[in-house]
């Protein structure tokens, strides 16, 4: 058994007061964001006044961007233009889309963002290992795909972190059971290749900002979990 980005603390951090406490805080964050300051000092300085943990302070960093950024990325997103405008190959920044569905299934706290994106907390710092829910967030991933009409996903995994051989192998096999062709790729600047690409699916948002176009497909896979924690601030 394994919960992907799940800590103790998190049942005192992100619920009851302090909750209140953080979409007052992420509130001031967007007034600071939307005048050109950068995130980083942004979510210091609040993040200092409210005495708030490092895990709220990255929960108000992925949450918030400015409205600029945001209307940018809407902008881009094709779901929302209708199913004529799908691509037939979709571009996915595996190790993030896998593990936000991963900590979704592991009872652990998704953050829905302004931008519309689901976000976690899990990082990835160079380790990942396959854990009991990591099957399912591929199949699920996969589903969502096949409902949408996709014909084809390459999956791009980051070639220095651990376990990147054994993941692309999970994914290539659990796609026979679906209709969508899948490829892997073991790359080592995922960012850089996605950031170039059409028919993106991440939650990144340097990657969002930067690509052609994208697909939030996100939501709709965790909509049909059972029971999610689900913050919005």
């Amino acid at each position: 058994m394994g919960r992907r980005g799940y800590v103790p603390e998190d049942e005192k951090q992100f619920t009851g007061k302090q909750l209140k406490l953080l979409r007052k805080a992420a509130d001031e964050v967007q007034f600071l964001l939307d005048r050109g300051y950068d995130v980083k000092p942004v979510t210091t300085f609040v993040g200092n006044h409210y005495m708030f943990s490092e895990r709220q302070r990255l929960a108000l960093a992925r949450s918030v961007s400015a409205k600029e950024y945001v209307r940018q990325r809407l902008g881009k997103e094709l779901l929302q233009k209708g199913k004529g405008y799908l691509p037939k190959t979709v571009h996915i920044d595996g190790f993030n889309t896998i593990i936000t569905l991963e900590v979704a299934l592991s009872g652990s706290p998704v953050f829905f963002c302004r931008d519309g994106v689901l976000r976690d907390l899990a990082g990835l710092r160079g380790t990942y290992r396959i854990i009991d829910k990591t099957q399912e967030a591929v199949g699920r991933l996969l589903a969502q795909l096949e409902c949408l009409g996709i014909s084809e996903a390459v999956f791009y995994l980051d070639a220095p972190v651990s376990n990147s051989g054994r993941l692309s192998g999970m994914i290539r096999q659990s796609a026979q059971e679906y209709g969508v062709s899948v490829q892997t790729q073991i790359i080592p600047d995922v960012d850089r290749v996605l950031g170039k690409m059409e028919g993106v699916i991440s939650g990144d948002a340097i990657i969002l900002n930067r690509c052609e176009n994208w697909l939030n497909i996100m939501p709709a896979i965790v909509e049909k979990m059972a029971s999610v924690w689900e913050i919005q601030l």
